[in-house]
């Protein structure tokens, strides 16, 4: 794993704590949550206040997230919101965290200048002992106050000073205005620098978590679902309309066709999204030369062609049905006929742009995992429990492939491979109750591919009207010429009609 650390890829943008003052703020913090003290002077951490070397001191990479459930924090900084959230069991975490600093992040940046801001992610369920607890997880609040409570005596101070104002004996409550006194020692001036964190709620809707085995929620779609890996004790009992594991390919297909959440990645012959389909055919190329236990030292994008030859037959059906899709992309080949029940059909998806897109490009990346970038991009945790078992060449090409060509271009990257982002902040109905139950359904899309997308189990696809041999493009351009002729024409006219009074006038 040191390959990926230090090449920032594991355990990058963390927040370093170095300073003595900063690591007694966080003791106390962790006595305060866990009962326990780190003996280390230097660390890093991530957006939650986790440390992976005191995870590895107190030999618990959960010691702020019992069970994987309740996910506690410590705010050191307000820089944290950029960092990642490491060991993270729901999907939605991360998320939540960042917009509660973002929503508070004035009131945080005054109290974290003098003591620690600690908190937890709490929820009604502490441990998921059941399927049925998938469901019970419904809404996540946060409370957050400092060591020292400078929030509750921020609130406290604040009814005291209401009844000071408002009663009429106030004046002569000696009790009172000493509390006051003794309060504002320790909270400063509320009026003029109000200390305030409101107990925040977020609704979870739909969300992906790693516990039994790893399973994916989606309740804010018309037919909710619930989608598994494997099918495990309970599963069926859950009270859900459509329950499916990884063995429904076709229903899995389905549901993300009708729900309108996941799209082809080349609609038509494009030379942009060909190359991307290219590059998961090198991906493959790479994984099977890897198992065949081929030296993949110096091998590049230029010669893997090379590789593709040498073990032709040895190639995985996931190869030869993205080639089909790349030859009708790039070469004008004949339109693919490609099933959800074959291989390659999940590479040949990416999700569509609505509010789930990361959730949705995370399951697709989980149906199709031997392209490492998308899973490195998408799922992370997966990614590095897949790492593990790779052999030592294939870890060495893929750090050094993620190192140059992904990480030198993030933002780029994604877009590329995902479309456009739609705002660089995170979407609003993930998180706001109200907006989330405004949140529009999905309208059901018709297949880019042509009409239908599936019949009888398989791809068979009659272009659109409007898609025959770009012809589209044809009739919109003689159209725009024609229409560019007759303005041309009414002010031509217009001119000599303007010309010919001015001619006689005199």
């Amino acid at each position: 794993m040191m390959r990926l650390v230090k090449n920032g890829l594991m355990f990058g943008n963390l927040v370093e704590v170095k300073s003595a003052a900063l690591v007694e703020r966080y003791n106390r913090a962790l006595e305060h949550l866990i009962g326990k003290t780190t003996e280390l002077t230097e660390f890093h951490i991530d957006i939650s206040g986790f440390s992976p070397e005191i995870g590895h001191e107190f030999e618990d990479d959960l010691y702020l997230n019992p069970k994987g459930c309740n996910q506690m924090f410590i705010l050191l900084s307000t820089d944290q919101k950029t960092a990642p959230l490491l060991n993270s069991h729901f999907s939605t975490s991360r998320s939540i965290l960042r917009h509660y600093i973002g929503e508070n992040e004035n009131q945080l940046f005054a109290l974290t200048a003098r003591e620690a801001v600690a908190g937890e992610l709490m929820n009604s369920v502490f441990a998921m002992n059941d399927p049925q607890d998938l469901l019970h997880i419904n809404q996540i609040d946060i409370e957050a106050d400092t060591i020292q409570e400078h929030v509750a005596e921020a609130n406290l101070l604040g009814g005291h000073i209401e009844r000071f104002m408002t009663e009429d004996d106030a004046w002569w409550d000696d009790v009172l205005i000493a509390e006051m006194i003794e309060l504002a020692k320790r909270t400063g001036n509320i009026q003029r620098n109000p200390v305030e964190l409101k107990t925040q709620s977020y609704t979870q809707g739909n969300y992906y978590t790693s516990h039994f085995g790893g399973v994916y929620v989606f309740r804010d779609t018309q037919t909710p679902t619930v989608i598994a890996r494997e099918m495990i004790d309970g599963l069926n009992e859950l009270a859900i309309e459509n329950i499916l594991t990884f063995d429904n390919r076709e229903e899995i297909a389905k549901f993300l066709r009708d729900e309108g959440l996941s799209e082809l990645i080349v609609q038509r012959p494009n030379e942009s999204t060909a190359a991307i389909i290219k590059q998961k055919i090198d991906f493959i190329t790479i994984t099977t030369a890897a198992l065949l236990g081929h030296d993949l030292k110096g091998v590049t994008r230029r010669n893997i062609r090379m590789l593709e030859r040498r073990y032709a037959n040895e190639m995985p059906p996931e190869f030869s049905g993205l080639m089909d899709v790349y030859r009708w992309a790039s070469l004008g080949g004949g339109v693919p006929k490609i099933g959800p029940a074959h291989p390659a059909f999940f590479y040949a998806l990416r999700s569509s742009q609505h509010e789930d897109r990361d959730l949705v490009n995370m399951l697709l990346s989980d149906l199709s995992r031997m392209d490492f970038r998308q899973l490195f991009i998408t799922h992370k945790p997966l990614f590095y429990q897949a790492y593990r078992n790779w052999s030592e060449p294939k870890k060495d090409y893929v750090v050094k492939f993620l190192a140059a060509e992904y990480a030198m271009d993030k933002v780029g990257a994604r877009e590329a491979l995902f479309g456009e982002e739609p705002t660089m902040e995170e979407p609003e109905s993930l998180y706001s109750a109200e907006d989330y139950s405004e949140t529009k359904k999905k309208s059901r899309v018709k297949s880019p591919w042509g009409v239908p997308l599936i019949k009888d189990g398989v791809v068979h696809v009659r272009p659109h009207d409007d898609d025959d041999d770009d012809d589209d493009g044809d009739k919109n351009y003689r159209r725009r010429k024609n229409r560019r002729r007759d303005m041309r024409e009414e002010l031509d006219w217009d001119k000599k009609k303007y010309r010919g009074k001015k001619g006689r006038k005199r």
